[in-house]
């Protein structure tokens, strides 16, 4: 197989893997009703806790993080990438880590309405290289304890990934760990406009 279908394939599975809406159907299973009818309108575990259950929040986040982290974990087999390689000296690595992005924020399943990426790219980060999700997960949680803002949190991991690739000597991972940031970044449009004016609500924060 030639290198433009290894990456096509890779990106078939990063977005296939990354489109299972877990939220959602955590929430309809639980007998909850549809999740995107509250808060956000989102069905990732932020707004999976809106329904008041702490079990399923904690279950979206974590299967969310592995559909992002899966997805590279098996381009990397498949394609027989190098450990001692950087992650995405092959195509089909990114590919993969991208579309699992893209397939959580955009599910075919649910008319492409999703999520907005956070968990799924810290699988991702994960799985392109540990230093990268050491650094997401630390940024992520530490903005989260602090200031009990998650999409402040989530923007700011998301940034400080692509950053951090570039300076722990990942330049191969900088390009699309940039352009996850930059649709994570996008899809927060909202929170950002409430983030400036004060309004955005704090975890835990009657509504």
């Amino acid at each position: 197989m030639g290198a433009g279908m290894d990456t096509l394939l890779a990106a078939l599975i990063g977005y296939l893997l990354g489109s299972i809406p877990f939220g959602y159907l955590l929430t309809r299973a639980a007998g909850l009703g549809d999740v995107r009818a509250q808060g956000s309108g989102n069905i990732g575990a932020t707004n999976v806790l809106r329904t008041g259950s702490k079990k399923l929040a904690a279950a979206t986040l974590l299967l969310d993080l592995a559909k992002g982290l899966a997805p590279v974990l098996i381009a990397r087999a498949l394609f027989d990438q190098p450990d001692t390689m950087p992650a995405a000296a092959l195509g089909p690595v990114p590919a993969a880590a991208l579309f699992a992005v893209i397939g959580h924020c955009f599910p075919v399943w649910l008319k492409f309405k999703g999520g907005k990426g956070v968990a799924t790219n810290a699988g991702v980060c994960f799985g392109l290289a540990w230093p990268l999700g050491l650094t997401y997960a630390i940024v992520w949680l530490g903005v989260l304890g602090g200031l009990r803002i998650s999409s402040l949190a989530g923007m700011a991991a998301v940034v400080c990934a692509a950053i951090a690739a570039a300076v722990l000597e990942y330049e191969a991972l900088v390009p699309v760990l940039a352009l996850i940031a930059a649709l994570v970044l996008w899809l927060h449009r909202a929170n950002i406009g409430r983030l400036v004016k004060g309004e955005e609500p704090r975890v835990g924060a009657r509504k």
